[in-house]
């Protein structure tokens, strides 16, 4: 760095705002702050540490891709190697964000490639990125190596075949829950056959057949492969091939647990599983069976994180596979496993500390099976550890809520999701309110919140009281009118994120947020009383935010369908579709 110095004493320093530290003290203490929220405070200490925060960074977090430009980044941190980047507002997982809304990554690529020419790695989520602009990506930047697409749509196994062609040192290629278009397992062919960096490689969530030998051949050169997670057409027998070329993975996804094996090939399957024994994450298990799971006991002994998402699991075989798994900190797993799968949990997994239950069938309302909050009791008792859980059910109570926050003080993430909307606690009939205030007022720590059920304004009285640490908030089907969000706004000091959808709050709870919004990064709110008058008037209040409205073409002009506010530097977006107006 080339930064001018103050030549007076440390004492004269302190009192003008300049750092008494040495250019190269300084540079190489900022260097051990891994947080960028860390950094982005060290910045704000004098213009010297802004200075020296500026030229040490190496990695930069954009949570929203709208609320900054490139251009911005670029002439802020000229060093820039690695970039997370994110895009379409998170209910876009629901579908309720429109096709084409935006988050192109191209002008963001066209700005890095003249400004960081050597960027290592890019990590988008909820971003559209496509295959121009993938082989841009493996052209422009000869020293790029990590790549992971989380939530991403707009390209195609060409894009990844662009990627394997060009980049030479590549170590990471993470592809996940993307809206992909799968043309076939090709791609895997691309990759030079002197070709050896590779440390991370995920395709779960590709559907068609992959090109198995040259999947094989990559493995066995690759020989620093530590993550290797491989989609549902890899079979048991492909799969022991794959794990004899990498006995020292440490994350591993199956393929299918079809079809039937010999007895030599069993004895084989379980002989490559007892050979890893650095595996401490294992997820995939696709039509896993009684049969086959008995293969996976040796590599559990030391498993912290099991993910069960795509495995149909009954209770007994998840009781059986947990007596193996005795560090397990992190558990993900279908409502197939019923309350006696999660009895198992609370009998088996003393350190777990984060819990999310998926339904397997979550548009199936006469569905028998599921879990109750019986099995969530019983997980609360056994694991006090327990600090994060997602838990979708089809009943719930407030007593039980209050029980389990008893037992687990200490949770961060609280998102219980009761599927029918506007469900009440089904034994006393009563509003969900008190559930979600015994959770508010235990859990101290608390960070981030989706509420669900029956709820009044009570609930969010509640979280404005107590919540003081909160900084994400989901919200569905809930509320009585303006005054819950009212509370929220005014009474949640840390509060980033906010999400409601189809609820009772007006213009009267969005204009009540004037003092709150430049705090936080965003505001979604879809199927509420706003009207495009209550919009236009935060808008011309708040000129530093972008205040975009998506309508829809059957709705009323004075209603505003879809609202998203976001604070930015950058000013309002250039690439809007005609559906998303800019107030």
């Amino acid at each position: 760095m080339n930064l001018k110095r103050n030549k007076e004493s440390p004492e004269s320093d302190e009192l003008n705002g300049v750092s008494p530290f040495p250019d190269e003290v300084l540079e190489r203490v900022l260097s051990l702050l891994k947080s960028h929220k860390d950094r982005s405070s060290v910045s704000l200490v004098c213009k010297e540490w802004y200075n020296a925060e500026r030229w040490s960074r190496t990695h930069v977090f954009i949570g929203n891709c709208y609320s900054v430009s490139p251009e911005i980044v670029a002439r802020r941190f000229p060093n820039i190697r690695s970039v997370t980047l994110k895009g379409k507002p998170r209910f876009s997982d629901f579908n309720l964000v429109p096709m084409n809304w935006g988050a192109d990554v191209r002008s963001w690529l066209d700005v890095f490639a003249t400004a960081y020419p050597f960027l290592e790695e890019l990590r988008l989520k909820r971003m559209t990125i496509t295959d121009e602009s993938l082989e841009s990506l493996g052209r422009k930047f000869p020293n790029f190596k990590a790549l992971s697409l989380l939530s991403c749509d707009g390209f195609s196994t060409d894009g990844l075949g662009a990627i394997a062609t060009h980049c030479k040192n590549l170590t990471q290629l993470d592809i996940q829950e993307n809206g992909i278009d799968d043309l076939g397992g090709g791609w895997l062919s691309c990759f030079p056959e002197n070709f050896t960096s590779l440390e991370i490689l995920n395709f779960a969530n590709l559907n068609s057949d992959v090109n198995f030998e040259a999947l094989e051949r990559l493995v066995s050169r690759c020989k620093s492969l530590k993550v290797l997670k491989v989609n549902k057409n890899i079979m048991l027998d492909q799969l022991q091939r794959l794990l004899v070329h990498a006995p020292r993975l440490m994350e591993l996804g199956t393929g299918s647990f079809l079809p039937e094996l010999t007895a030599c090939q069993y004895a084989e399957l379980e002989s490559a599983f007892n050979n890893c024994k650095n595996l401490h994450t294992l997820s995939g298990l696709w039509d896993a069976t009684t049969l086959y799971l008995p293969a996976l006991y040796p590599a559990c002994t030391s498993l912290t994180f099991l993910n069960l998402n795509d495995a149909a699991l009954q209770s007994g075989e998840l009781a059986k596979l947990l007596a193996h798994c005795p560090l397990l900190r992190r558990l993900w797993v279908l409502d197939t496993v019923e309350d006696r799968g999660l009895e198992a949990v609370g009998s088996s997994c003393p350190l777990l500390e984060e819990l999310r239950v998926f339904p397997a069938d979550p548009f199936d309302q006469d569905i028998v099976h599921g879990v109750t909050e019986s099995g969530f009791i019983a997980v609360s008792y056994g694991c006090p550890k327990l600090h994060y859980v997602l838990y979708f059910c089809r009943q719930m109570t407030n007593a039980a809520v209050a029980t389990i926050v008893q037992n687990c003080p200490d949770f961060t993430h609280f998102r219980l999701c009761i599927m029918d909307p506007g469900q009440p606690d089904y034994l006393t009939n009563e509003p969900m309110d008190e559930a979600f205030g015994a959770v508010v007022k235990t859990c101290t720590k608390l960070q981030r919140l989706a509420v669900s059920g029956l709820l009044t304004d009570l609930t969010f009285e509640y979280i404005g009281n107590y919540a003081k640490n909160l900084e994400t908030l989901s919200v569905a089907f809930a509320g009585s009118g303006d005054w819950g969000m009212q509370c929220v706004l005014s009474g949640c000091p840390k509060l980033r994120k906010l999400e409601i959808r189809d609820c009772p709050f007006g213009n009267a709870a969005l204009l009540s947020g004037l003092e709150k919004y430049e705090s936080m990064r965003s505001l979604w709110m879809s199927a509420c009383n706003v009207t495009m008058n209550g919009c236009r008037l935060l808008a011309r209040e708040m000129p530093r935010l972008n205040v975009e409205v998506m309508k829809d073409e059957e709705s009323e002009d004075s209603q505003a369908d879809k609202v998203y506010v976001y604070r930015t530097v950058a000013g309002p977006r250039t690439d809007a579709p005609p559906f998303v107006l800019t107030l």
